[in-house]
């Protein structure tokens, strides 16, 4: 900033002034100076900057999976807001990593960012309301059960009822669910699916397949589901991901999707929307999610709120070619 003053011949004063985009600047000074930091490539120091002022105008973003179209969909909404309320945003994400989600947080805390938002993390309830107590945090596609939290997650069983009562309308019984493992909002997934089933009068037909929210996952439990003694006529797939994975395997081995399995995802991500997918599935509305969350960590980064905020979408379903009426009997 020195060096800036002397090739504009103001002030220091005056370049602070001028660079807070102060109205109190001559618009023949701020020209001067802003042509004199040009030439210079001076660039502000946000890390100083945000020591004098308690705030870097930075937030901290954790992806669980940057392979999952979800949370990228997800991170759009983020971006946008973040933007749009002046903050940068810095991103970590745990990959397949051990530990990797915690030290992506720690790293949050250690550049003092001023807020974050955790898009379906597996960190331990406790990990997540220890960071909270030193800066706000706001927790997407999972719940969390801590006064220092805001969250917005999906209503998983009301969405998990919608595919069963899809399936069952078209006269499927052998409804089997890949679940999501340990991943956010899988418990209550498969939770929903089973009240369902149950509901249905379905109850001996209910089948889970471990899985994950993976392509990985998908094909394994794809595997599995072909090495079983009876196919199911129908899979509520963890995600679209692990669906599109499931896909490619039935039909690899021969089978007709949705002539022989009738197959549905969750999410509705662009991957379901793709014309030779064409995939029915769950949706949660991604973008909004991500908007809603980074508005939720700016109520708490400015102090307008202290009390926790817990949004619970309701998702709807989105039929497209991957389902139709269970094969005749052999």
């Amino acid at each position: 900033m020195d060096d800036v003053a002397l090739e504009a011949g103001v002030s220091r004063a005056l370049v602070s002034l001028v660079l807070r985009e102060s109205p109190k600047v001559s618009d023949e000074r701020r020209a001067r100076v802003v042509a004199a930091a040009a030439k210079l490539g001076y660039r502000p120091n946000a890390w100083a900057r945000g020591l004098a002022s308690h705030r870097k105008k930075t937030i901290g973003v954790l992806l669980n999976e940057l392979h999952n179209p979800f949370y990228a969909e997800i991170m759009d909404g983020i971006d946008a807001g973040a933007a749009e309320a002046g903050y940068r945003v810095v991103l970590g994400t745990a990959g397949s990593r051990p530990g990797g989600e915690q030290t992506a947080l720690d790293t949050f805390l250690e550049l003092r960012a001023d807020g974050a938002v955790l898009v379906g993390p597996r960190l331990a309830t406790a990990e997540i309301a220890r960071a909270a107590a030193s800066m706000p945090v706001v927790v997407v596609a999972r719940g969390v059960r801590s006064k220092a939290v805001d969250s917005i997650t999906n209503d998983e069983r009301h969405g998990a009822r919608l595919v069963v009562e899809h399936l069952v309308g078209l006269g499927h019984r052998a409804i089997t669910h890949v679940d999501g493992g340990s991943g956010a909002g899988a418990a209550a997934r498969r939770a929903g699916y089973e009240e369902a089933m149950r509901g249905a009068s379905l109850a001996r037909e209910i089948r889970v397949v471990a899985g994950d929210y993976t392509d990985l996952a998908g094909l394994a439990a794809a595997d599995t589901i072909l090495r079983s003694r009876r196919l199911p006529t129908a899979i509520f797939a963890a995600n679209d991901l692990a669906a599109a994975a499931m896909i490619d395997r039935f039909e690899t081995a021969g089978l007709s999707v949705p002539a022989d399995i009738s197959i549905v995802g969750h999410d509705n991500t662009f991957l379901a929307a793709l014309h030779h997918i064409s995939l029915t599935t769950v949706d949660q509305p991604r973008p909004e999610m991500g908007r809603r969350a980074m508005a939720l960590l700016v109520e708490r980064m400015d102090g307008v709120r202290t009390t926790s905020v817990n949004v619970r979408v309701t998702p709807s379903l989105v039929v497209r070619s991957t389902t139709g009426p269970p094969r005749p009997a052999s």
